[in-house]
């Protein structure tokens, strides 16, 4: 999207009005691969009714079924792979793109950008890739393999950012603990999270990271996290499982009580934390035993917040051919009790806060109620975690992207509800006029075609 508009291309949000659509595609489970394939069908339907003229499939699952797209789908004109990003330009206004062997791609500080998060809230990838063996996992097939960006890079693009009046920083990665490793860098993810925690910023700031994978969870990492305030008391740390038969045959290692021990240090460590991890149920191979360990675990580990996902069979995956495969039913059953035994424990978590008082950032009118604004907590990422929900504005009106102090008074299963208890910030004239993000909508942000003019 940045390229296009250097490049002198318009972005409109209605498909209906593009000359070229791009849909940028997942192939990481079945779901999001069948998404991708309804939303490239849908979109071509453009080439009939609206005034579109081209249409351009890019991201993952082009990587994967590149000649199964150009094949099955005629009215795909082009296709771009995950490391080819330089010849979009080319594609979309039907020219032939210069040939060359593709790199690993990995964007920096001066590559343009497109923001569609809001202005408060953005995120920033530290790197590429991954090394990592998980049997389940297809990404190091088309991402390849793990790759930092240069320190500075990710220093400058956040100073930018915040200069511009970003409130909320999120560092992404495939994984974000091995950051700087392959720079030769000891403490590369702590190092740098300091070096963000040390940036001058006109209010107060927010930055978290994601995606940690557990035995690159170190001591240094977490007493960085403890010591600054702008570093968010979050640590999103996906387990995939606690059975260590399991987690052997995931190619992970480990075991629940490695696993519990991890999270006490980390909680003695960060006062106030809260932990986010995620869980795969029907592994191949998972039994009734592998799956109640799994359960006592989630109960004995008390999670903040816990995502839990049915097992994909990739056909490219280590896992395809292994044995003992799980039928579709008994995964549906054994998600559906693992997500209830985390709502009961959220539940309770969430009472303990009633009467608190918090910090939060505003993030605009509820998309569920006009009755209601949505703020996060700190320890709310944005999409994955719960809202807090204003129904009494207080001493002044809110404004999106601003923080504000809330005391609440209702809880539910993963959402609050409250009261802002002080008055508005006092936001500077600078930071109201930026125009650091060109933004689409938000409908056409969470769109997975993104029409050009």
């Amino acid at each position: 999207m940045g390229q296009l508009v250097a490049d002198g291309h318009e972005l409109t949000p209605q498909a209906s009005e593009a000359d070229v659509i791009v849909v940028n595609t997942c192939s990481f489970i079945d779901p999001a691969k069948q998404e991708s394939v309804d939303t490239i069908l849908e979109m071509a339907e453009y080439k009939k009714s609206g005034r579109a003229q081209r249409l351009v499939v890019a991201g993952c699952l082009v990587e994967r079924y590149r000649a199964d797209i150009r094949n099955n789908i005629p009215e795909v004109d082009a296709v771009l792979g995950t490391n080819e990003l330089d010849k979009i330009t080319a594609l979309c206004e039907g020219l032939q793109p210069k040939d060359r062997a593709p790199e690993p791609y990995l964007y920096h500080d001066l590559t343009a950008r497109i923001f569609t998060t809001p202005r408060h809230s953005a995120y920033i990838k530290i790197a590429e890739g991954c090394d990592h063996p998980c049997s389940f996992c297809v990404i190091p097939q088309f991402r390849g393999r793990f790759r930092s960006r240069r320190f500075e890079s990710v220093a400058q693009e956040a100073s930018r950012m915040l200069a511009m009046g970003v409130r909320e920083i999120n560092l992404i990665g495939q994984d974000t603990t091995c950051y700087g490793e392959d720079l030769g860098l000891k403490n590369g993810l702590a190092d740098l999270l300091a070096r963000l925690a040390a940036i001058p910023a006109e209010h107060p700031k927010w930055i978290r990271f994601l995606y940690a994978y557990p035995n690159k969870v170190t001591q240094k990492l977490l007493e960085t996290i403890a010591a600054h305030d702008s570093l968010v008391k979050y640590v999103d740390m996906p387990l995939q499982h606690a059975s260590g038969s399991v987690l052997k045959r995931m190619k992970r290692g480990a075991h629940a009580d490695i696993f519990l021990k991890l999270i006490e240090r980390i909680r003695a460590t960060i006062p106030g934390v809260a932990i986010r991890t995620s869980m795969i149920v029907g592994f191949p191979g998972e039994t009734e035993r592998d799956f109640e360990e799994l359960c006592q675990f989630v109960q004995a580990a008390q999670f903040e917040r816990l995502g839990v996902f049915s097992y994909s069979d990739e056909e490219t995956s280590g896992s395809f051919h292994l044995d003992g495969k799980v039928d579709s039913r008994t995964i549906y059953h054994r998600k559906r009790r693992l997500m209830a035994i985390q709502r009961g424990i959220s539940r309770a978590k969430n009472k303990l806060l009633v009467g608190a008082e918090a910090q939060v950032l505003v993030e605009g009118p509820s998309k569920e109620t006009e009755m209601l604004w949505e703020a996060r907590l700190s320890t709310q990422a944005p999409e994955i975690d719960g809202v807090c929900y204003i129904n009494d504005f207080g001493p002044g009106e809110p404004r999106i992207g601003e923080m504000r102090r809330m005391r609440f008074t209702e809880t539910h299963d993963h959402d609050l509800i409250g009261e802002l208890i002080d008055a508005p910030e006092q936001i500077s004239r600078s930071v109201q006029q930026s125009n650091l993000f060109p933004i689409l909508s938000a409908r056409a942000a969470q769109s997975s075609g993104i029409p050009v003019r």
